[in-house]
């Protein structure tokens, strides 16, 4: 094992609260929204997932690094998250199928990275307050400056961060020769949704965020979706305007996370900045149709209004989290419409929610047939 230098390193909330570690070797600063994940494993899925787009995260689960990194469970082409927080850090791992170690892979992006942190202490300081602004810096001199420029890092509150990692152009995955053709708007799209499709005979041409609906019909598709992605819903004016498009005309459409909200919003149902969000791998939901439960794989900050949801007379709420009574899924009852604000994919997380990719492709099927 390689000796690295570790300098002493400082967590400085919007609220002047302080934490402090111990630099990986990644030395600089960090800015974005400290959040944090309970998933005990996943952590490479975690990282590159682009919902996290602009924030720090911190990692509960205490060993981060001992089992490498493999490019399969990459969910995008790079790092998502700003800057990562964890209790400690392995520098070997021991996965006989890696192909390197977490810290060559942080490192070869510069992702600042502190360890030795109280972990346990920093989340529940989170919990009891809720999401903020932070940074993560191994600049200890820094301190007055980067505390001036952290008042002025934007909240995420109305910030648009979907241009940030939507693909500029347009591009293909599948089987060209497949059943059934998607039209899938990339908010932040994670590569485990296309592969669901994809094992579903889908051939999907995923589209920019701001791509216009008349641009997705001329695929000629036989269903569309709207992806997961990071910030505020509310800007994604664009992609409200999709939604209310394919609703219009009643194409089969699928919702996730981003997308599930984007779909709220062009029905006129309001979303709201959540005080800590869902981020995890167990995360109990209820199917309020069949009346099952399911351990759902959840990342989000945002949520759609329950109360606005429920007087909507086109609206059905399908799915409810356990944890705090949020809407979890919804459903449209004179249009070929649905959605769910976790992700079925999981990636990492349960495989409970798998059977809603079945529910989109026999959407499809029975718009064909009527």
């Amino acid at each position: 094992m390689k000796y690295i230098p570790r300098k002493k390193a400082f967590i400085l909330l919007a609220d002047g609260t302080q934490f402090y570690g111990k630099s990986i070797g990644i030395e600089g600063s960090a800015f974005g929204e400290i959040c944090f994940n309970t998933g005990m494993t996943g952590y490479q899925e975690i990282f590159t997932d682009p919902s996290y787009f602009g924030q720090i995260m911190v990692t509960t689960n205490t060993h981060i690094g001992n089992y490498g990194v493999l490019e399969s469970d990459a969910q995008s082409n790079d790092i998502s998250i700003a800057g990562l927080i964890c209790r400690d850090f392995s520098l070997s791992y021991s996965r006989p199928s890696a192909e390197g170690s977490l810290y060559d892979y942080l490192a070869s992006r510069n992702l600042v990275t502190i360890s030795d942190v109280d972990t346990r202490a920093l989340v529940n300081y989170i919990r009891e307050n809720g999401a903020m602004n932070a940074v993560i810096s191994t600049e200890i001199d820094q301190f007055d400056h980067l505390q001036k420029e952290l008042s002025m890092t934007p909240s995420m509150v109305g910030l648009e961060l979907s241009s940030m990692v939507s693909t500029k152009k347009p591009y293909f995955v599948g089987n060209p020769n497949s059943e059934y053709k998607i039209a899938a708007l990339d908010l932040g799209i994670k590569k485990n949704i296309l592969n669901n499709m994809v094992e579903r005979d889908m051939y999907i041409k995923v589209f920019p965020y701001n791509t216009p609906f008349k641009l997705l019909e001329e695929f000629n598709p036989d269903g569309y979706f709207i992806s997961n992605g990071p910030g505020d819903p509310q800007p994604l004016r664009e992609a409200q305007a999709v939604a209310k498009e394919i609703i219009k005309k009643n194409k089969p459409l699928f919702g996730i996370c981003l997308g599930h909200q984007v779909i709220a919003l062009a029905n006129g149902i309001d979303t709201f900045k959540m005080f800590n969000g869902h981020r995890g791998i167990n995360h109990p939901v209820k199917n309020l149709i069949t009346g099952k439960g399911e351990i759902t794989s959840q990342n989000h900050g945002f949520a759609v209004d329950m109360e606005m949801a429920k007087v909507h007379p086109d609206i059905e709420i399908t799915h409810l989290h356990l944890n705090d009574k949020t809407l979890a899924g919804m459903k449209m009852k004179s249009k070929n419409c649905f959605s769910v604000q976790y992700h079925p994919e999981a990636g990492p997380g349960p495989n409970d929610s798998n059977y809603l990719f079945d529910i989109f492709k026999d959407n499809i099927i029975n718009s064909q047939i009527n």
